[in-house]
């Protein structure tokens, strides 16, 4: 089966050897993602509301370029270094998962990358809508 590569530069550029995403078959796994603003490459604010939102954002725009979007991911990891904050990721999560949301795990971790206070990685489908519309990948 093939394995494609995928980069976007609407999401942080990988800072070691490895990749946003991989794509094999109809599947794409992503790497995980901090709440980096991508033209910065700093976090969005020290808030988890803001670094929530931004790595959601960053995922959306990995999957986007692999071909799929936020609705056909089948799965998330969500890294947290303080798991009192969990009720307030969940709020921020949950604007992106209105319906039918992913399986999902949240751990607790003793540090992330650059200070974060959260990362959150994702298995997803690829679309095989006949359109972004049909099925609200736009």
């Amino acid at each position: 089966m093939a394995r494609e590569v995928i980069s976007t530069d609407q999401a942080p550029a990988a800072v070691g050897p490895y990749s946003q995403a991989i794509r094999v078959g109809n599947l794409i796994f992503t790497a995980g993602q901090l709440g980096l603003v991508p033209e910065t490459r700093q976090l969005a604010g020290p808030d988890i509301e803001s670094q929530t939102r931004q790595a959601l954002e960053n995922l959306r725009a990995i999957l986007e370029a692999a071909g799929s979007c936020l609705r056909h991911v089948v799965k998330t990891t969500v890294f947290l270094t303080d798991l009192s904050e969990w009720p307030r990721m969940n709020a921020i999560y949950a604007e992106f998962f209105p319906e039918r949301p992913p399986a999902r795990s949240a751990i607790g971790v003793a540090a992330l990358p650059m200070g974060a206070r959260v990362e959150i990685e994702a298995v997803a489908e690829v679309c095989d809508c006949p359109s972004p519309d049909a099925c609200g990948c736009s």
